[in-house]
């Protein structure tokens, strides 16, 4: 995943977003509303054009766990579709096996959903995959391992899910731990504050 010589907590406080989804770091949201840093409030009505996009796409890289090769990979990818560059890249990111794991409430973080991925603890239309990046295509089903559907993290998780999943493109059944990648999720489907439109120009200059 995506290295960083920053606690994952100040970050969060920098973004003033939970980019890790670990529950833990929302107390941090609630103090004050800058970054961490005795000059930070400062600092932030100084931001070029140029650091408000680099920002972004830090945001967006360490949301995910991509390392800076992977992040240009990916957007690479995306500008060769047919579409906007932006929200085809957050489709790549979206359509992620380790983030449809954490999506669908089998992991309680992006970063633990992509441990357990590479520990095979789950099959895709019958078959281990152990790769994090491993795109979903429409239809494919995504079924914890019979053996560790004991596994406290994953049945913590799975049980902190009161109904169904709010997002439209993915089936959850929760009683099989399965779940369906219905369909390549629409921008406004995938809720996130992001704007992937800073990282477009960031990259093209």
């Amino acid at each position: 995943m995506a290295k960083t010589n920053q606690p994952r907590g100040k970050l969060v406080r920098k973004f003033g977003e939970n980019i890790f989804g670990n529950p833990k770091y929302d107390k941090l949201l609630n103090r004050k509303p800058y970054g961490p840093g005795q000059h930070a409030q400062s600092r932030r009505g100084k931001i070029s054009n140029y650091g408000t996009q680099l920002q972004e796409k830090q945001k967006i890289k360490f949301m995910y766990g991509l390392l800076e090769k992977q992040f240009r990979i990916t957007f690479k990818k995306a500008e060769k579709l047919k579409g906007e560059t932006g929200t085809n890249m957050l489709q790549l990111l979206e359509s992620r096996l380790d983030n449809v794991v954490f999506r669908l409430g089998f992991a309680p973080t992006r970063p633990s959903a992509r441990q357990l991925v590479s520990h095979k603890h789950f099959l895709v239309n019958g078959i281990i995959v152990n790769i994090p990046s491993y795109i979903l295509k429409s239809g494919d089903k995504i079924t914890v391992r019979d053996k560790s559907k004991k596994l406290d993290i994953i049945l913590d998780s799975v049980s902190i899910i009161k109904g169904d999943i709010d997002l439209p493109w993915l089936d959850l059944d929760k009683a099989k731990m399965t779940g369906t990648f219905l369909n390549v999720p629409e921008r406004d489907q995938m809720n996130l504050t992001v704007n992937e439109q800073l990282v477009v120009e960031l990259y093209s200059k």
